[in-house]
């Protein structure tokens, strides 16, 4: 039982660690999951935590071979408030 506890717990991280896998700071991270562009999370308890695995796809996601690369917009433009005040939330790409 105590193995298995242990295995799920490996496979979670809180804010602060997802944040410094990616790259990123725990603020934006933040105010990524405030505007739902940001990886997937789950509240457990009062506690955010990141699947690892959720982690990898969400930056998968952004994964461009070159600026001229069409996807290469739409990675740029999550989380980028537009002119308008709104929050870009760029569709998941293909």
């Amino acid at each position: 039982m105590h193995d298995r506890l242990a295995n799920i717990a490996a496979r979670y991280v809180k804010t602060h660690e997802a944040a410094r896998l990616l790259g990123l700071s725990a603020r934006t991270l933040e105010k990524y999951r405030c505007h739902g562009s940001g990886p997937t999370f789950r509240k457990l308890g009062g506690r955010v935590v990141y699947a690892i695995d959720d982690l990898e796809a969400w930056a998968d996601q952004a994964a461009c071979r070159s600026t001229s690369d069409p996807r290469y917009v739409e990675a740029r433009a999550v989380g980028r408030v537009a002119e308008n005040g709104r929050v870009s939330i760029a569709q998941p790409m293909r």
